[in-house]
């Protein structure tokens, strides 16, 4: 008999970084907002992010790990998704 697993929060994010005159992204899952920023800031999230300092732009919430990853995917492609994000992150700054 097959066990069926739990639904868990997930979360897709999208974070920012002014760096040297541009603007960078970084788009990732996990089951802890809070606790996958703090690494990120910490250095001890994924290589890219290491040595600077980001702020969560964009949060959507899933109930299956499959879908979060799923929408990771489709996020991590869509540059222009992520330049309005970036968009609405340097008029909030200003």
């Amino acid at each position: 008999m097959q066990e069926i697993a739990a639904e868990e929060e997930c979360f897709v994010y999208v974070l920012g970084c002014a760096s040297a005159g541009r603007y960078l992204t970084y788009v990732g899952w996990t089951l802890d907002l809070d606790r996958r920023l703090g690494q990120h800031n910490a250095g001890t999230g994924a290589r890219s992010t290491r040595g600077r300092s980001w702020v969560l732009i964009h949060s959507e919430r899933f109930t299956c790990r499959q879908d979060a990853m799923s929408r990771e995917w489709h996020l991590k492609r869509d540059r222009a998704f992520r330049r309005s994000l970036v968009a609405k992150a340097r008029a909030k700054q200003a």
